[in-house]
């Protein structure tokens, strides 16, 4: 591992500078249309549904569904971000340029990583102004709730670098984002508390990892959790760790970097 004087920046910049500029050429697709999308979510849930729903642990539904909305667009967004940012060069053939160029695959990755945590926390931010026009919002530990924001984007980015890597396929590409990650994000609490499901039902959501990172964020804005946030960090950093080791032995071996 480099230390932090010999790491390429300038490497790490350029990539990263040259997704945001893909990001900014596809503004409707990338910005515009997930925050559209969250947005009727408030309209339906929140607006429509919330009356009839009692207030959860002094928070009206309205309030409680926001972190949970925000963090599915972050953990869908990043994940997306990373995962097309790394597949098409591959799938183009243009990668083999990147992997001969003088950058180790850790620069690698934080460049592609990090466009994709930008990216999710500008529609995070967008998200959260919107949830405003809705209903009142007082965050009550505001530096944890960037922190959890910036992390979990983090994570998910590199999952969906991993799995881009792995993406033989743009089929392949969409199946973890349809078929595991918006189902789990479903389940993961975004609309309801843990406390109200039956007891077998909250052990083995507990297999989640959605549920770790939503309810994290819903302690940031609120102080209530259903699990407690200590725990949420250990699983966070064990997951990352994990990604990182993943992404090592991928570069280490070229596993699947060759279409």
């Amino acid at each position: 591992m480099k230390n932090l004087h010999n790491i390429n920046w300038r490497g790490i910049w350029t990539i990263y500078k040259q997704e945001m500029r893909r990001t900014k050429t596809v503004f409707i697709q990338s910005i515009f249309s997930p925050v559209i999308t969250t947005a009727l979510y408030f309209v339906v849930f929140g607006a429509a549904l919330g009356g009839s729903v009692k207030d959860l642990n002094g928070v009206t539904y309205m309030q409680y569904i926001v972190p949970g909305l925000i963090m599915m667009a972050l953990l869908t967004n990043s994940f997306s971000a990373a995962s097309s940012s790394i597949f098409f060069p591959k799938f183009m053939g243009t990668i083999y340029e990147l992997l001969t160029a003088p950058l180790s695959y850790v620069e690698i990755t934080l460049g592609y990583v990090l466009s994709a945590v930008t990216r999710s926390l500008i529609i995070g931010t967008i998200i959260f102004t919107v949830a405003l026009f809705f209903t009142p919002i007082t965050i009550l530990h505001p530096w944890w709730t960037i922190f959890f924001s910036i992390i979990t984007s983090f994570i998910f980015a590199l999952f969906g670098f991993i799995i881009g890597l792995w993406a033989s396929s743009f089929e392949k590409l969409q199946t973890i984002p349809v078929f595991i990650i918006t189902p789990m994000s479903f389940l993961g609490g975004v609309f309801y508390s843990l406390s109200n499901l039956p007891p077998f039902w909250q052990k083995i959501t507990l297999f989640n990892p959605m549920v770790y990172m939503i309810d994290s964020l819903r302690w940031s804005f609120f102080g209530i959790a259903d699990i407690n946030p200590t725990y949420s960090l250990l699983f966070i950093g064990v997951l990352t760790a994990i990604f990182f080791i993943l992404i090592s032995i991928i570069f280490r071996t070229g596993y699947n970097l060759r279409r």
